[in-house]
């Protein structure tokens, strides 16, 4: 770890110097033009403020000669329409019309400029400075050789040389101080997780020079809780499985023991009754039938929390649905007097039928139950969103608030009398809550005693993952 934490330092530091010396030459380089341009502009409006633009311009051209060190410069004397007027190094009668050239160009329109680039008189790099003249209607450009920053690089090469590897040494000495820093809290953090004999709770560690190595600890720490709660969670899990079992065989024993009961009554021929014997028959029947469905939501749930079993999609029309599900409880609310109602949007979902026939029959079924002579259930689907909102409400009974964050518990009964009297099975919520979580969904539910109770039911139309 050190050496790779030695070796990529290096690197970075190679290439910080890297771009700082890019960074470094881009900058002098832009300095070193606009210091030039700016001193030739200077010497350009001396010029402007000395010449007799009404006398002999050639002959004025050639005693600045010496002003302007000609032998290294050259100046050029324009008319804004580009004509060349004078020129210190050419004819001008041989020069082209200068108007397309960008110094000329920008002087004339904004009143001065410059450019730099390659002269084919001179044969060499020219800095060109422009500007448009105070006194006549006409531009005078000066030129000067260029070689930008090059010409001093052989002057700050040692010196550049020396800083750099001056930093280099520095920089090495500091690096293996810093990784010894980082290196060693490390390992004492290794050694303290390797120490652990299965109790993560006792993992503390000191605090560090370095915030980020506190992180690692810290993190460390909060994962060692965090087992600790997931092996609580797989216990509670663990005991919620036991009492699910318990709760199953208790309400399968029930209706067991109701039909041996009356089987070993009908065999011992004791009831010669015909009414008796067909009375005998039905509650057989009926407990048979609760059997069934207990065990028929027993299987569901198992289904429901088995990630890997498969499950056949289809396109199911919840409209349709919801009007088979009305029709089969109809009779149900009759015998109650309860009077449903139904608003559902033509909507159609990928899903499992019998999952969504589940979910609104022990949706609608539960307002029912619970619900008084007279009483009303309503039931909305719309689509909002993206996602398929189902809203039951009724007037019925309500839940005590102290219940209502139990109901979606297996076997869990707020008035376990009416339930076992109307065949409930105490797994319809709990099947419910397993549905929407199946879909991804979120189910919430708010109710107030006497008043009536109203779940909202969302399920994304599009799901991943299903």
């Amino acid at each position: 770890m050190r050496k790779a934490i030695l070796e990529r330092f290096i690197l970075v530091l190679l290439a910080a110097l890297c771009i700082h010396s890019v960074i470094f030459y881009i900058a002098s380089s832009n300095m070193i033009l606009d210091t030039s341009s700016r001193d030739m502009r200077y010497t350009i409006k001396a010029i402007d403020s000395i010449l007799d633009y009404d006398g002999d311009l050639m002959s004025q051209m050639q005693h600045l000669e010496a002003f302007t060190d000609m032998d290294s410069s050259r100046i050029t004397l324009i008319r804004t329409d580009g004509t060349v007027i004078t020129d210190s190094d050419a004819d001008a009668e041989y020069l082209d019309n200068h108007l397309g050239r960008e110094e000329i160009r920008k002087a004339v329109e904004e009143g001065e400029g410059y450019a730099r680039r390659y002269s084919s008189t001179l044969k060499k790099t020219m800095l060109y400075v422009a500007c448009r003249s105070d006194h006549a209607d006409m531009v005078l450009r000066l030129a000067v050789p260029y070689s930008g920053i090059s010409e001093y690089l052989p002057m700050l090469f040692p010196a550049a040389l020396v800083s750099f590897l001056a930093a280099l040494i520095c920089s090495l000495v500091t690096t293996r101080r810093f990784v010894s820093s980082v290196t060693r809290p490390m390992r004492d953090i290794s050694g303290k997780m390797l120490q652990v004999k299965g109790d993560y709770t006792e993992l503390h560690f000191d605090r560090y020079q370095y915030p980020e190595i506190n992180v690692i600890a810290e993190t460390i720490t909060n994962m060692s809780q965090n087992v600790k709660e997931y092996l609580s969670q797989i216990e509670k899990e663990k005991q919620i499985r036991q009492e699910f079992f318990s709760n199953a065989s208790h309400e399968l024993k029930t209706p067991i023991t109701s039909i041996q009961g009356y089987a070993e009554l009908l065999e011992s021929g004791l009831i010669q009754d015909e009414s008796m014997k067909m009375d005998f028959a039905r509650r057989i029947k009926k407990e048979a039938v609760n059997m069934t469905g207990l065990i028929n939501d027993i299987l569901m749930i198992s289904k429901l929390e088995a990630k890997d079993a498969e499950v056949v999609m289809t396109d199911v029309r919840i409209s349709v649905l919801l009007e088979e599900i009305m029709d089969s409880l109809r009779p149900q609310a009759a015998s109650s007097q309860v009077f449903l109602h139904a608003d559902c949007q033509p909507l159609c979902i990928r899903a499992n039928v019998q999952q969504m026939k589940e979910l609104l029959t022990n949706l609608l079924s539960n307002a029912v139950k619970y619900n008084h002579p007279g009483g009303q259930v309503w039931i909305n689907i719309r689509e909002q969103g993206g996602s398929m909102v189902i809203r039951v409400r009724d007037n019925g009974m309500g839940i005590p608030e102290e219940s209502l964050d139990r109901i979606f518990e297996r076997f869990y009964r707020v008035d376990k009398g009416r339930s076992r009297k109307q065949g409930g099975t105490g797994l319809g919520l709990s099947i419910v809550k397993h549905i929407v979580n199946f879909y991804q969904g979120t189910i919430h539910v708010t109710s107030r005693l006497e008043q009536g109770t109203e779940f909202v039911v969302t399920i994304p139309m599009d799901r991943d993952g299903i």
